[in-house]
């Protein structure tokens, strides 16, 4: 999953879909890459389950999957709390030395 948020465009991606679901077209139409690079992009955010595909009539639609981004926040908050877990340890072996 963090290899999937590692993407700059798929960032964007997530982004554009958090305004409102939106198809591969519509998307490439509203940002700088092709809709092949879109395309291969939501294939990736679909597989880490962050998004789902949605057919309305002949279009397929995506919209962004809130709870999943809610838990990979949870998770990225516990890791960002141990760090400064650790780091503050650190701290305060150095300015005991």
């Amino acid at each position: 999953m963090f290899a999937a948020l590692g993407d700059e465009t798929r960032w964007s991606i997530l982004a554009a879909l958090g305004e409102g679901d939106a198809s591969a077209s519509a998307l490439a139409g509203r940002l700088p890459v092709t809709r092949q690079a879109i395309a291969k992009h939501l294939s990736v955010l679909q597989e880490v389950g962050l998004v789902e595909s949605v057919r309305v009539g002949r279009e397929v639609r995506y919209r962004v999957l809130g709870a999943q981004l809610s838990e990979t926040a949870r998770r990225l908050e516990a890791i960002g709390a141990e760090w400064d877990r650790r780091l503050a340890a650190i701290k305060e072996i150095a300015e005991g030395l």
